[in-house]
């Protein structure tokens, strides 16, 4: 059982006790006070860790966790800080935060708020660096099989760079030398806050260009920085200006820094350049070059055109040397063509002579007397073929009488005269003539068809008679 001092016995209810200078305070008041004391005692302080569960808020404000092997911090960006941070704090990355302490009364928490974070060192950042690299390497990003082949002779170059630097004028310099084509500048600032968004918007804006617009659409890009430090290269490490430098439609061409410098933007590019000046040299061939390589190949083309003509002039001469004369071919055609003329006359003149007696022996044949008896002929048997009424009229009433005939035997056979006779015929519940007395027991329900209408029937099985046999089933009209 616990004891206390004979002075301050427990008791049920509080009361102030004489000489006791602690009031009882509100958690309020005290969270208060506690607030007050951190803030002034820690109101700047920089801060050593490792980052552990960053997350940006959809306010923008950034919160965090700093630690290292034996204790942690909790820390926040307020969104107007988060914006201006010159890198994208990940997990793991070792930083070191500026800013002030304070409490959180909400939790009972104490916090740091973050004004400004850096990387802690060279070794840090390379470290975020290969980390980042690894993880957009998994991503596919540098992947091999995605890079574009760049354009021989590209009409149109995109250049990313800044406009003020050296870097745009030894590309210019460089493709005037080696083929003078169009370039299109997209002014960007290279290093420092802002630096990452504009040159991925430079590189989007030039993939979203139509073809056949206003500005041409470039055949190629070239994104481009001289040489620095790499925190002044840090701008094309970043994940957005890697992402649509891999996305990009357009080939393009990374001469970012000097040749021993190396950034993510290189591994995404489809070709890396080690300086500005290089890449000029990959964009384009050399004019002079090309001339002079289009230059022989007309030398050669004209070289082999010469040399088949040279070719088929000597087959086509062996080829005539080994015909005949054409006086030759045509000789034994034109001593023809003489024989012929000379028998042409003959036959003529002996044809007329037989055409001659051909129509002496007709004429006699063309006399007028028998002319006109066959005429007299031809006018008596055409005064017998004249129409006469009675042989039309008389085959008429007979095909009549014929047909008058069949009309009344269809009359007398149509299913309906013998109703007339008090007949009827007898149809199911489906329209089909029931002929049997078998039909109509599986029939079950009938229709009877009169002379003047129609009865609908249900057969009934009698039963038995006294000797076994069964009486004949009446139909049951209703």
């Amino acid at each position: 059982m616990a004891s206390f001092p004979s002075d301050n016995p427990p008791r049920l209810l509080a009361e102030d006790l004489p000489g006791d200078n602690s009031p009882a305070l509100s958690v309020s008041e005290l969270s208060g006070a506690l607030k007050r004391t951190v803030e002034e005692r820690f109101g700047h302080v920089r801060v050593r860790g490792e980052v552990s569960g960053w997350k940006r808020a959809a306010s923008g404000h950034c919160y965090l966790t700093l630690k290292d092997d034996r204790a942690c911090i909790d820390g926040v960006l307020w969104k107007q800080s988060a914006s201006a941070l010159a890198f994208r704090p990940e997990d793991g990355i070792e930083v070191i935060a500026t800013g002030r302490l304070t409490t959180y009364p909400g939790r009972s928490r104490y916090q740091i708020v973050i004004d400004r974070l850096e990387l802690a060192g060279q070794g840090a950042l390379m470290a975020l660096l290969d980390q980042r690299r690894r993880t957009l390497a998994a991503e596919g990003l540098f992947d091999r099989e995605a890079k574009q082949p760049l354009p021989y002779l590209p009409r149109v170059i995109g250049v990313v760079t800044s406009p003020t630097g050296a870097v745009i004028r030894d590309i210019l310099h460089r493709l005037a030398d080696r083929c003078p084509t169009q370039v299109i500048l997209w002014p960007v600032i290279v290093q420092g806050e802002g630096a990452a968004a504009q040159i991925a918007a430079a590189v989007r804006g030039f993939d979203a260009m139509a073809p056949g617009g206003k500005i041409p659409r470039p055949d190629l890009v070239i994104v481009a920085r001289g040489g620095g430090s790499i925190e002044d290269l840090w701008a094309f490490n970043e994940e957005e200006v890697v992402r649509a430098v891999a996305g990009c439609t357009i080939p393009i061409i990374s001469a970012v820094g000097h040749e021993t410098d190396t950034s993510l933007c290189d591994f995404a590019a489809d070709v890396r350049a080690p300086t500005p000046t290089a890449a000029a040299e990959i964009a384009v061939p050399v004019r002079a070059e090309l001339l002079a390589f289009v230059r022989d190949l007309g030398n050669r083309t004209a070289r082999c055109a010469n040399r088949y003509r040279d070719h088929a002039a000597e087959r086509l001469a062996a080829t005539a040397r080994r015909l005949p004369r054409a006086e030759l071919l045509l000789q034994p055609q034109r001593q023809r063509l003489d024989e012929i003329g000379e028998r042409l006359p003959r036959a003529l003149g002996r044809r007329l002579a037989e055409a001659r007696g051909d129509l002496a022996a007709a004429a006699g044949a063309f006399r007028p007397r028998l002319l006109l008896d066959r005429l007299h002929r031809d006018r008596q048997r055409l005064a017998a073929a004249r129409f006469r009424p009675e042989l039309v009229t008389v085959p008429a009433a007979e095909a009549r009488a014929a047909l008058d005939r069949l009309w009344r035997l269809a009359r007398n056979l149509h299913p309906e005269k013998p109703l007339e006779r008090g007949y009827a015929w007898v149809e199911g519940r489906d329209g089909v003539v029931v002929g049997t007395a078998a039909a109509a027991r599986a029939a079950a329900a009938i229709t009877l068809h009169f002379a003047d209408g129609e009865v609908d029937a249900r057969v009934e099985r009698k039963p038995r008679g006294p000797y076994g046999t069964a009486k004949p089933e009446q139909p049951k009209l209703f």
